[in-house]
């Protein structure tokens, strides 16, 4: 166990606060295990074995990036693009790292830098909430990402099992499934008005992008003019 203290009160890294984070993000990690089901179908539709799936799962643990990357999968890999794109898709993660630095920057560097590999959206904000009412349960984001992977990684391999027996999986919808998980977290970000014109850039340039160069590009060409324009709107 690790202990620190300042003026925000104490910060442990104890097994009772892992198992906290571990026991209140069960709910959650279930719910994520669904969509590890829909990662793994599409990552066997795209060539992936089931080994290959659920260790990209184990080790990249990026639901948005990792289903975003199978969909650039091509022969041969385009790792440019797919670099390019999870890193523009990821970015988010450094500021929410830095909104945990107040806390986590009193852990020792293992403690902190181990818990960081566990920051999705869904344990951050849980994170956030529990640190932010003073619990000061500094092993909280290691149970609670314990819980997801767990999930995220089983629920991989069962979906690239099924995945591999469902043969062409437009026959049951299932080549709208990622458009379907966009749009879902498309309507959470909606931040009204406002929200609208980053938006109307990207669909934009995506669009001419697709219609002017073979592959993948708009993907890319469009989360960078979108957040190009955010970034410039947030400035003024």
């Amino acid at each position: 166990m690790s202990r620190d203290t300042d003026e925000r009160g104490t910060v442990t890294f104890t097994v009772d606060g892992a198992w906290e984070g571990f026991r209140r993000c069960l709910p959650v990690a279930a719910g994520v295990g669904g969509y590890g089901l829909v990662f793994g179908v599409v990552a066997r539709r795209s060539g992936l074995s089931v080994a290959e799936a659920a260790l990209m799962s184990a080790t990249v643990f990026a639901g948005a990036a990792q289903l975003i990357a199978v969909e650039l999968w091509a022969d041969p890999i385009p790792i440019v693009a797919v670099l390019t794109t999870t890193l523009v898709v990821n970015a988010r993660y450094v500021l929410m790292g830095a909104a945990l630095r107040p806390w986590f920057a009193r852990l020792r560097p293992g403690h902190a830098y181990g818990s960081v590999f566990f920051l999705i959206d869904e344990t951050w904000a849980l994170t956030m909430g529990e640190l932010g009412e003073g619990s000061g349960r500094g092993a909280f984001m290691l149970g609670s990402g314990v819980a997801v992977w767990l999930f995220w990684v089983a629920a991989t391999i069962v979906g690239a099992s099924i995945g591999a027996a469902i043969g062409d999986p437009s026959r049951y919808g299932l080549d709208f499934v990622l458009p379907a998980i966009f749009i879902a977290i498309a309507v959470g970000l909606w931040e009204g008005k406002s929200t609208l014109l980053p938006w109307g850039v990207a669909f934009v340039v995506a669009v001419v992008t697709a219609d002017v160069l073979t592959g993948r590009w708009y993907i890319l060409a469009g989360g960078i003019a979108g957040s190009l324009v955010e970034v410039i709107r947030v400035s003024r």
